[in-house]
């Protein structure tokens, strides 16, 4: 079992920055997939960036990419989600995942067993 805590967000008008970590223990990762997810209200919860911990290799969505960055820690039981230039459309609650249990498409959100709480970002115009 996998333990997923995510921190970090908030109200930030557009076009600032907002730095969201996800702190992992239990059975935590070392190389695996993780991502970062959002779901807005009467959406689908949609992948915005996913990263290989054993890696480093990366994946965003159109939407994010170029302003948004996943990373972890040195440890690998951590990772962050640094979101700049961020727009009104990037409003959502914001979760982590762990534990892609499948091959193909890594920012499915069904593929993924652990997931955090969620932190709300709200971008306001």
């Amino acid at each position: 079992q996998v333990q997923l805590v995510e921190s970090g967000g908030g109200s930030v008008q557009a076009g600032g920055s907002l730095r969201l970590s996800c702190a992992a223990s239990g059975n935590t990762f070392s190389r695996t997939w993780m991502g970062w997810f959002r779901q807005a209200p009467g959406k689908e919860r949609e992948g915005v960036a996913a990263m290989y911990t054993g890696s480093g290799s990366t994946y965003y969505a159109t939407s994010v990419k170029g302003r948004f960055t996943i990373s972890q820690d040195n440890a690998e039981n951590t990772i962050y989600l640094q979101m700049n230039s961020l727009k009104p459309e990037d409003t959502g609650m914001y979760y982590c995942a762990d534990g892609l249990r499948t091959s193909g498409n890594i920012m499915a959100a069904w593929k993924y067993r652990y997931w955090g709480q969620g932190t709300q970002v709200t971008v306001s115009t």
